[in-house]
């Protein structure tokens, strides 16, 4: 009866999201009708008053609004610009060389953003533009641009990590190093796939206006504050100097201070900075409550150790499971966002996969790779759509034809992690031992 009514539950869940209903208030309700069904009124009441509670006071969720404030100040001091200018001058007087600059400068951008949807919408105004102003296809432009946005939740900080270290108690510090080698490797597939399409279409990509030496050390001159922040962000939290909030504070301090520098951050934009971070913020914690009350009602409903055991009974291989999981998440990635993603699967699949012999970094990993094929593919593709919006002259279709061999590029760097592990706990392993 119990695993069942979790059964029930998850399928109300999904059916009041596919309503429309907030995601935060949509678990909220299914965890307090369950878990009133279920357990009764007394056990209702003692869950109402402490797992939110026990939720909120995780010490893991200080570090969410330091890093959102930080990507948002990222957007308003202009590094994405910084970053395109510089990979720009080094590699736009090639064919394609305009979408392999887009595509460097989305995982840079990513590294700082913390936030695909960010991501794009800020190197699809500045990208995109361009590239159609030397004759390159539609397809092209816009593909690049949409599917390099999906680096940035591979590269540190990267919010929906911080979301799944939070739902699973894994070290924020940890997954933030097993996402670097995987979003490296993910911008050199892609500017591959670039080139082989240059090869295939020469006319898709014609090449851009070649720079100066002299250009080309001041544009990459431009990008030594974005570096600076990653470096000391990272280097810090890594080496052991300060804890992951407390790289946070130094990183937004330091977009801050740049952006004032540079001119784009005055007290209005710092002022919507903080409203935007405060909003954000307060849309992600009122989620956190909503999946309290859920994985209350589902862990008193035995219902992550029925799926185990169901799994484990049914003798499939653990990478034909894998494969399920994947499909799972790609075709809900085509409907949703990917922080709300993490939040209704993670408390339901994780433990499966980690019975199964998964390591939780290694898994987190892999589900921040595979939501991010749903953000780009139809019927939705949250990517596409932000970029569609944006761009009146591109339409979604365009794009959707544009991803097609970058997915080919993902399929092939999923598989890689697949078959050699160490690419994603290498780094992981190096710095936390």
């Amino acid at each position: 009866m119990a695993p069942a009514a979790g059964l029930a539950g998850l399928a109300i869940l999904l059916l009041l999201i596919a309503l429309r209903m907030p995601i935060g208030l949509a678990l909220g309700v299914v965890g307090i009708g369950g878990t009133w069904a279920l357990l009764g009124w007394d056990t209702l009441v003692f869950a109402l008053g402490s797992a939110p509670v026990e939720a909120m006071s995780n010490f893991t969720l200080s570090v969410l609004p330091l890093f959102i404030f930080m990507g948002i100040l990222a957007v308003k001091a202009g590094f994405a610009e910084s970053l395109y200018k510089a990979a720009y001058a080094f590699v736009g007087h090639r064919r394609g060389g305009l979408a392999i600059a887009s595509i460097v400068a989305c995982g840079g951008f990513g590294a700082v953003s913390g936030s695909s949807l960010a991501t794009v919408a800020a190197m699809g105004k500045l990208a995109v533009p361009e590239m159609l102003r030397y004759g390159y296809s539609r397809p092209l432009a816009a593909g690049s641009v949409a599917t390099a946005g999906t680096v940035a939740i591979l590269i540190p900080p990267s919010l929906p990590m911080i979301i799944y270290a939070l739902l699973t108690e894994v070290s924020i510090g940890k997954l933030f190093a097993a996402g670097i080698l995987p979003g490296i490797l993910a911008v050199l597939l892609y500017s591959l796939t670039t080139v082989v399409w240059m090869w295939a279409r020469p006319q898709d990509g014609p090449a851009g206006e070649r720079m100066a030496w002299i250009d080309r050390l001041r544009a990459l001159g431009g990008v030594w504050g974005v570096v600076s922040i990653f470096l000391l962000v990272l280097g810090g939290i890594f080496g052991g100097l300060f804890s992951p909030t407390e790289g946070a504070s130094v990183g937004a301090a330091g977009a801050l201070l740049l952006g004032i520098l540079s001119g784009r951050i005055g007290w209005r934009a710092f002022v919507d900075a903080v409203s935007e971070t405060v909003v954000l913020t307060a849309a992600i914690l009122f989620v956190v409550i909503g999946v309290s009350l859920f994985s209350f009602f589902v862990t008193g409903a035995h219902f992550p150790q029925f799926l185990s055991e169901t799994v484990g009974n049914l003798d499939l291989s653990k990478y034909l499971v894998l494969a399920i999981v994947v499909l799972l998440l790609i075709v809900l990635g085509c409907f949703l966002d990917v922080i709300a993603i993490v939040f209704v699967t993670t408390p339901v699949l994780f433990p499966i996969m980690r019975d199964l012999g998964f390591h939780p970094v290694w898994y987190g990993i892999v589900t921040m790779m595979v939501v991010e094929f749903g953000a780009v593919t139809p019927p939705i593709g949250m990517n596409i759509f932000v970029l569609a919006k944006q761009l009146p002259q591109v339409s979604a279709a365009q794009a959707f034809k544009g991803i097609a061999p970058y997915l080919v590029a993902d399929t092939l760097r999923l598989l890689l992690i697949v078959a050699f592990p160490v690419i994603v706990l290498w780094l992981p392993g190096v710095f936390f031992q």
